[in-house]
């Protein structure tokens, strides 16, 4: 998902006007709350271009022990896949060294205002640049030679008013863009605002390199962050002040810096001149018509390890595996789907083939690997590739004899030229460069003291006494009894949910969950449906498995840390038959390892048992409001099943299923989240200690469990942080029960 799931977007939703054929509301999620209010400090004196303020961080107290929150905007698009990175990054490392005193929030207009439009728009951007590159070409120019965009300023109403509502709703001390039209935006809402100047600081995080499109500097900015010093130069050359701009390098993710590398145990390269085997990275994702001649290639040279990502192309991973394995190669040739690993390959390999996109010449600068590239797009990546070829550490290889020829060429010698080229890579690597634009984006982002325009918000107001009230409170230790709000069927971007596990542990933490279990599908290969299914790259992948393990048990700590919020692996397992009555989903809950997918109902449960977690059915009963596939084999064989099974999904989503009820069985109530909108769905809540044993042992005895439908603004008090959450009021029986909502939202007109 192109923008971050927080609260910012669904606070949209209550300032943009429903249209025919566009959703709001629980399609962008519903929370109305996202920034704690907290108190502003005067900055005075910093010149923006509208506004004189200063640059300046709080005396001998810490910003947080002055209670002074840093609250973050940053604004992407997902046109290209530099923009997205640039943002995701950027807040990685804000979080990194701020912590909880900032609060970022990511958010793409285009998407929240525009939805199903923006999509298509999307798309046909991606097939524009892979198809027809010469029309793209055109467009590109057309952007960077015309005021297009300032012409058809008007076309952008809805983004105008939703981004008005935003600065307005959330005073933000720094604004960051990582795609250019936003600051035409933004020039736009203060242009008309007499009398009300801009109170934050306005910062443009450039993602072009060298080709840089006129629309980055044609509006003004505090700031310019540029990927290097040619970028900077191309940018002072045409009238961009000296002082604005600011080589920090592209951001990149935390796991390319050396802090990283040895926290994941990874070492030096093999070293070539000492006659390691060749590394070589390939990453496909576009000209996936030559894939199988260029694996050809590299299969002829059989001393040479290759790893090949194809993303969620399930059939071309199919070809690729079956022409790698008819060669017999299967042992030094690994073929991948999708994966969350890039940076890890990055630093492990000696040489990346791939296309000349923003992203993956940035990471592969930041890394230090070699490239040859095999694909540029007309406009924005042909500076990537000028990058590359400057500073003597890529060459253009469009064809398999090429490519062949040139890393031939690369490892003879001992790898001479290999590590030339690695050499030459290290003056203009900037691996720790998103904790720099983060550092820098924290110190200009001072807390002003100029009022909002609307000082009183009913949101703002209550919130501002609630905070007040809170200070000197305590939150009840982990070992009370409390309400516990949990979901323990998610999906994320490993099978077929829309957001990546990061985004989902945010989703549920900025909202107060205190349990979430991420349950992605794992079939059966055994089964016909199973092969089916893992065609479609919907599905985890075996290779996948234990990335995905390793995944979960990095954002388990984040959770905890962030938001104080217990994140359990799970697995759904799809035990898919050609009959609704001969298929089957089983959820495994709080698991510590794989487990063999093609073992049998009973097999699986003793095995999720061995692990200390939980066997619950999931939605056993006939589907009623959503469309898909039932499953019902364990409720036909209720009676063999029920005494190994630890509870029975009594809701699923909007379904409710009655009879699971009037059994008597143990239940659980989940959401079988895939995408935002499914948030607003049935939830568990227990009353029990917050510890992962107490939770599971709370289930498997069924008491003090009940089921709620979730919406936002019954859940209000547990909006903020949980570190600025009114504590638990305690009952005469000794049980912390969570405030009620204490102050109104505004709805949408």
């Amino acid at each position: 998902m192109p923008f971050g799931p927080g609260k910012v977007t669904d606070f949209l939703a209550l300032h943009l006007a429903p249209r025919k054929g566009h959703k709001t509301g629980p399609e962008t999620g519903s929370a109305k709350a996202f920034f704690p209010p907290l108190p502003s400090l005067p900055c005075p004196g910093l010149r923006h271009a509208n506004v004189t303020q200063t640059i300046c961080t709080p005396g001998p107290e810490t910003a947080k022990e002055q209670g002074v929150v840093k609250r973050i905007l940053i604004f992407t698009a997902g046109f290209g896949e530099g923009h997205n990175t640039a943002a995701r990054c950027v807040q990685e490392g804000i979080e990194h060294l701020a912590g909880d005193e900032a609060h970022v929030e990511i958010v793409d207009l285009f998407e929240a205002c525009y939805g199903r439009v923006n999509e298509f728009v999307r798309k046909g951007y991606l097939t524009a640049i892979n198809k027809t590159p010469l029309l793209w070409q055109g467009i590109y120019t057309l952007l960077d030679k015309t005021p297009l965009v300032q012409a058809n300023l008007a076309t952008m109403a809805r983004m105008r008013k939703a981004m008005e509502a935003l600065f307005d709703e959330v005073q933000p001390d720094a604004v960051v863009s990582t795609y250019p039209i936003y600051n035409f935006l933004i020039e736009e809402i203060f242009r008309t605002r007499e009398g009300r100047p801009r109170n934050f600081a306005q910062i443009t995080v450039v993602t072009d390199s060298i080709s840089v499109n006129s629309l980055w500097y044609r509006c003004p900015s505090d700031a310019f962050i540029v990927p290097n010093e040619e970028t900077a130069e191309v940018m002072r050359q045409v009238g961009v002040a000296p002082e604005r701009l600011h080589v920090l390098g592209f951001p990149v993710r935390l796991a390319f810096t050396d802090e990283q590398r040895a926290e994941e145990g990874i070492g030096p390269l093999p070293d070539l001149a000492a006659g390691a085997a060749p590394r070589i990275l390939y990453i496909i994702n576009s000209g996936k018509k030559k894939a199988g001649k260029i694996i050809a290639r590299l299969l002829e040279r059989p001393n040479w390890e290759v790893t090949v990502t194809v993303g969620r192309d399930q059939k071309l991973q199919r070809e690729i595996a079956a022409q790698v394995e008819e060669a017999g190669a299967s042992g030094r040739i690994t073929v991948l789907g999708w994966t969350n690993r890039m940076a890890e390959l990055m630093l492990t390999h000696h040489v990346l083939v791939s296309k000349a996109g923003g992203a993956t010449v940035q990471e592969a600068v930041a890394a230090r690997i070699p490239m040859l590239v095999n694909q540029v797009v007309p406009g924005q990546e042909e500076g990537n590739y000028e990058l590359l070829k400057r500073n003597h550490a890529g060459m253009l290889a469009e064809s398999p004899k090429e490519i062949a020829a040139w890393l031939d060429r690369l490892f003879e010698n001992e790898g001479r030229l290999c590590n030339l080229w690695r050499e030459n890579l290290r003056p203009i690597s900037r691996p720790d460069s998103a904790l720099q634009a983060a550092r820098f984006i924290l110190e200009a982002a001072a807390p002003q003291s100029l009022p909002p325009a609307d000082s009183g918000s009913a949101f703002r107001q209550a919130a501002q006494r609630q905070e007040a009230k809170q200070k000197s409170s305590k939150t009840p230790p982990a070992s009370e009894k409390r309400l516990l709000l949990c979901d323990f069927h998610t999906h994320t971007t490993y099978s077929d949910g829309k957001l990546t596990v990061g985004e989902l542990v945010d989703l549920y933490g900025q909202r107060g969950f205190d349990c979430l279990c991420v349950t992605d599908h794992l079939i059966d290969p055994a089964r016909v449906i199973g092969k089916v299914c893992q065609w479609t790259g919907l599905v985890l992948s075996p290779a996948q498995v234990p990335e995905y393990f390793e995944t979960l048990e990095k954002e388990k700590k984040r959770a905890w840390k962030k938001y104080g919020m217990i994140l359990m692996a799970g697995i759904e397992f799809n035990k898919d038959g050609l009959t609704a009555k001969s298929s089957a989903h089983l959820l495994g809950i709080d698991l510590k390892a794989p487990i063999d997918p093609t073992l049998d109902l009973k097999a699986l449960i003793a095995e999720i048992h061995a692990q200390g977690g939980l066997a619950v059915a999931s939605h056993p009963h006939k589907f009623q409001s959503e469309w898909g596939r039932n499953t019902l084999y364990l409720w036909e064989h209720q009676d063999e099943f029920a005494p190994l099974l630890d509870a029975w999904e009594i809701a699923n989503r909007d379904d409710l299923y009655t009879p699971v009820g009037l059994k008597r069985l143990p239940f659980l109530a989940n959401s079988d989240f895939h995408k935002p909108k499914h948030l607003h769905s049935w939830k568990t809540l227990l009353c029990c200690e917050k510890d992962p044993e107490a939770i599971k042992q709370c289930i498997r005895e069924n008491r003090d469990v009940a089921l709620t439908l979730y919406r936002d603004h019954r859940f209000a008090a547990n909006l903020l942080p949980a570190d600025l959450r009114r504590p638990a009021v305690t009952t005469p029986e000794g049980v912390a029960v969570p405030p009620a909502a204490v102050f109104p939202f505004p709805q949408a007109a």
